[in-house]
């Protein structure tokens, strides 16, 4: 059996911070897993480096399940997005190590390609309607099969989702967190607006998504899920904080804008209720941030028994490590939805060499033993952490509010 003998945290910011756990073993193999909380990078570092790795030193590798277990029920203070990080990077890697010592990919260990690829969307983000649909344009142009849009509103300084990039939106930035504003009645004006737009210039054969991003109260939610009916949106994202789960019933009654949620859930318990009474369609809950491929799993397969389908976050806040264990994911469970894809920098892609690929809207794992990822330590030793904080949000009389 494979022998843990080492294993050590990487911290490097090639255009943004990422945190890699690297895993060896007594045979030659190592492990990649993604540790990257965003905005709090060195939480998770910390915790891995003195309070995980030196209870994995001398464990088999190839215990996958009980050494989750271990890291989940031996902490006593369970869940939590820094805890189970820490446990999905230590998942991640020894799926890795797996597949390497197997000659696998690794969806190949999970029960092998239930389809062609996983279709993903990309972002097309623009300062008013007309920039937006042109970047919604540009992707159909590169093969996409659906597309997030976000506009700028009307009289709101900033908006979520818009930036001065082209095809990249990195919100973490600055010592200090931004302060935004946000205005619910300008938005629920806007968005219909841009939706009608967009049908009317992109035609009905592309996928459109929209985020709220936690922003609305439920009842407010319903009323822009109903205006958006017309227009067949394949979801409407995070249109309110899900910490009371039953919340999405009232959102349920007023419309059937299919609804997706979970990028800042970390547990199964998040998404129990909102799966079993199928209050959501899409359950976006992440490899990395939700415990690993091993827990990631759960969450699906109690899905898949209510209809509900995946759609994992990927944000450049997830390393590539973590776009190839998604793409593993979702290429081998049978309730896959959709895959967000947001390219990464070409500094990311040098420290990151990978072999996941986008051809015709879907992206593929690639056939290399593992995940398909490695790090290239010299390089990335180049980019040294730069403290970054998400934004943080206020209504127009200065109260504090969601980002």
């Amino acid at each position: 059996m494979p022998r843990i003998t080492a294993a050590r945290v990487i911290v490097t910011r090639p255009g943004r911070n990422f945190v890699t756990l690297k895993i060896e073993t007594d045979e030659g193999v190592y492990g990649l897993g993604d540790a990257t909380l965003n905005g709090r990078e060195l939480a998770v570092a910390s915790y891995l480096t003195d309070h995980v790795i030196p209870c994995l030193i001398g464990r088999d590798a190839h215990s996958i399940e009980d050494i989750w277990q271990y890291l989940y029920k031996g902490a006593y203070w369970r869940r939590g997005p820094v805890t189970m990080t820490a446990i999905a990077a230590v998942d991640m890697a020894l799926w890795d190590i797996k597949g390497k010592l197997a000659g696998m990919p690794v969806y190949q260990l999970l029960g092998g390609a239930a389809r062609e690829g996983c279709m993903v969307y990309g972002h097309a983000n623009g300062s008013d309607i007309a920039e937006t649909i042109e970047r919604a344009q540009e992707y159909l142009e590169q093969g996409y099969r659906a597309v997030r849009l976000q506009s700028g509103v009307p009289g709101m300084a900033t908006t979520y989702g818009v930036s001065g990039e082209r095809f990249y939106y990195e919100p973490a930035k600055g010592s200090l967190p931004e302060e935004s504003q946000w205005s619910t009645a300008k938005y629920m004006r806007f968005v219909p607006e841009l939706f009608q737009k967009a049908r009317d210039a992109l035609g009905w054969d592309i996928h459109l998504l929209h985020d709220v991003h936690h922003r609305l109260t439920p009842i407010e939610a319903g009323r822009l899920g109903r205006d958006l009916e017309p227009y067949r949106l394949f979801w409407l994202e995070d249109a309110t904080p899900a910490e009371n789960q039953a919340a999405f019933r009232l959102i349920r009654q007023h419309t059937t804008t299919p609804l997706a949620v979970g990028e800042i859930f970390n547990s199964i318990w998040d998404a129990k209720q909102l799966i079993e009474e199928q209050l959501i369609d899409y359950i976006r809950a992440t490899v990395v941030h939700a415990g690993g491929i091993t827990h990631l799993r759960r969450v699906a397969a109690l899905a898949d028994l209510y209809q509900v389908r995946t759609g994992c976050h990927g944000a450049t806040d997830l390393s590539p490590v973590c776009m190839a264990a998604a793409l593993h994911f979702g290429l081998s469970i049978p309730n896959f939805g959709i895959q967000e894809y947001m390219r990464h920098s070409e500094e990311t892609d040098a420290v990151f060499p990978h072999a996941y690929s986008f051809e015709r809207g879907l992206m593929h794992p690639g056939d290399k033993p593992g995940l398909g990822v490695d790090i290239d330590e010299v390089l990335a030793a180049k980019y040294e952490y730069k403290r970054a904080y998400l934004p943080v949000n206020r209504l127009e009389d200065g109260t504090m509010f969601n980002w």
